[in-house]
């Protein structure tokens, strides 16, 4: 469960607490029944440099490169075949 950090806008108190994804903000201040506002800290992990994206791993280059070496050696498959073949008729 994450912890959210809280602070009063009267009394300035500023506190921690853990809640579910489910569970309403807090409004109340409990020192002074004052207003709260929920604060956002900054993330604790970052991640940098390629390879955490699921986009990083896919190269346009490679995909072409791929695609091309399939369909030649397709075309050099039928081409052995069809040599095969006629070999055999001799």
């Amino acid at each position: 469960m994450p912890t959210y950090s809280y602070a009063c806008t009267a009394c300035d108190h500023q506190f921690d607490i853990v809640q579910s994804f489910t569970d309403d903000a807090l409004t109340e201040c409990d020192r002074c029944d004052g207003k709260l506002r929920k604060l956002f800290n900054s993330v604790g992990i970052v991640f940098k440099g390629s390879g955490f994206y699921r986009t990083d791993s896919r190269n346009a280059a490679s995909s072409t490169t791929a695609s091309a070496a399939s369909s030649s050696s397709s075309t050099t498959s039928s081409a052995k075949s069809s040599g095969s073949e006629s070999s055999s008729t001799s």
